[in-house]
């Protein structure tokens, strides 16, 4: 997808606004500026022109694009449109603005094609000549989380997640280790168990560990339910059909874990993933069960499809043990986040306004919008329970809060913390981001680290 080379064939790319483009047309040769006219070019966003060099070849490129949408997805497009060879930018953006654009150049090169024939045909190439290999991590940490949700559920189960954890581990370096079936009772994640229990695939609880002890303590916690049915309040078939999905959480965790390992951020990292399968079966757990926690508390099932919180509460008691400086979970929660703010755009919530207010303030300057909503306390009324501590659903309205404050009672307030609510698929086609498994949030939670962490 990119070179360090650039041969004197190369083929600039010019990306133009469409206010800019009368200025730029006027500098054009009357030949190129008549051809551009016949194709109707006006740089609209998505707009592609390719001018002839007179020899069968291609002397330059015009692509439109839109300021709203920021210039990582300006060429992310070109990859799938243009011929095999070589090309580069031709622009005055910063190398900020170049290495955004380059990452999502490399996006546009996802494919999933485990299953199918690959398309051999000649891609073309961008020379980066700089920060390469930082564009280069990003688009593998999107990739991993795209891949690993896009895979169907018979090939990954929690033992697949498992194999794909330890896959990561071995590549960085890290320590990985796993509890697995009835040893999750044993050594206390009963609610982990009791979810995917019923399963043929045995639930486990994944730790990956990476980073200097002396540097500060992040923890990940990803939401691994590998396939959701429901439960015994099982899904409607149309609601079932994506559920491969519901391990987004997980895979958004493994591709930030492998996104903080690979740019070498100075952290001590711990990535926690309860996988599970929460199937229908003899064994399963049942409406009005109360279950015991990790943390002591006691919960009542009012519905089996609110699973995700109960396999999240055992891996946040366990993750705030260890007093992390930071804690951050991902999981494809409730359908409530995406009635309030859509599937593009994640939800996030965080027992620190500081946190709260950083995060909201990065995401404009990393070019991807989360928004944050409350955690609004008096709504914890609607998860009451007559025989235990609290139940797992809170009812029709503010489901996406409620859910954020039953994980919010498994961490106290002195470890900030933030719970993002994400989609994880693209429902529609955009140039870069195919229909499917994708990575939200990453790019803001990321610039975060990096400049509490680092520094930048």
């Amino acid at each position: 997808m990119f070179t360090h080379e650039k041969p004197a064939h190369s083929v600039a790319i010019h990306p133009l606004l469409p206010a800019a483009w009368e200025a730029f047309s006027a500098s054009l040769p009357e030949a190129e500026r008549q051809w551009a006219k016949l194709h109707d070019f006006k740089a609209n966003a998505g707009q592609l022109c390719l001018i002839p060099d007179g020899q069968g070849g291609i002397s330059k490129v015009l692509v439109g694009y839109s300021a709203d949408a920021g210039v990582r997805w300006a060429l992310a497009a070109l990859p799938n449109k243009l011929p095999g060879g070589h090309y580069h930018l031709a622009c005055d953006w910063s190398a900020e603005a170049q290495l955004q654009a380059s990452i999502g150049w490399g996006l546009g090169y996802y494919r999933f094609e485990y299953y199918t024939k690959p398309d051999n045909k000649a891609r073309p190439v961008l020379f980066v000549e700089n920060q390469q290999a930082r564009a280069k991590a990003f688009v593998q940490a999107v990739a991993l989380v795209r891949d690993l949700v896009n895979q169907p559920a018979n090939h990954m189960m929690p033992q697949h997640l498992s194999a794909a954890t330890q896959e990561l581990a071995r590549a960085f370096d890290a320590d990985f280790s796993e509890i697995v079936g009835d040893d999750l009772l044993k050594q206390n994640y009963p609610a982990i168990h009791a979810v995917g229990r019923a399963s043929a695939h045995a639930p486990r609880l994944l730790t990956l560990q990476w980073g200097n002890s002396e540097h500060p303590a992040v923890t990940l916690v990803g939401k691994g339910v590998c396939f959701d049915t429901g439960g015994l309040d099982i899904k409607p078939s149309q609601y079932m059909r994506l559920m491969k999905k519901d391990m987004g959480g997980a895979a958004h965790v493994l591709g930030l874990a492998r996104l903080i390992m690979q740019l070498q951020l100075p952290v001590q990292l711990r990535v926690l993933i309860p996988a599970v399968d929460n199937a229908i079966g003899g064994d399963a757990f049942r409406p009005g069960d109360i279950l015991a926690t990790r943390a002591g508390k006691s919960v009542e099932v009012d519905n089996t499809d609110a699973e995700g919180r109960l396999v999240l509460c055992d891996a946040l008691a366990d993750a705030v043990s260890h007093k992390p400086d930071l804690l951050l979970d991902f999981a494809t929660l409730t359908g409530a986040a995406r009635v309030a703010l859509g599937t593009e755009i994640p939800v996030f919530f965080s027992n620190n306004q500081a946190l709260t207010a950083k995060l909201q303030a990065v995401a404009a300057e990393a070019e991807e919008l989360i928004w944050n909503l409350p955690l609004h306390r008096p709504y914890f009324d609607q998860l009451k329970s007559g025989c235990a501590d609290f139940t797992n659903s809170g009812g029709s309205y503010g489901g996406a809060i409620t859910a954020a404050l039953f994980l919010n009672e498994f961490v106290p307030e002195s470890t900030p913390w933030a719970h993002f609510d994400v989609m994880a698929w693209n429902t529609r086609e955009r140039a870069g981001r195919p229909v499917g498994g994708e990575a939200m949030g990453l790019f803001a939670v990321y610039h975060y680290l990096e400049a509490v962490y680092r520094g930048d």
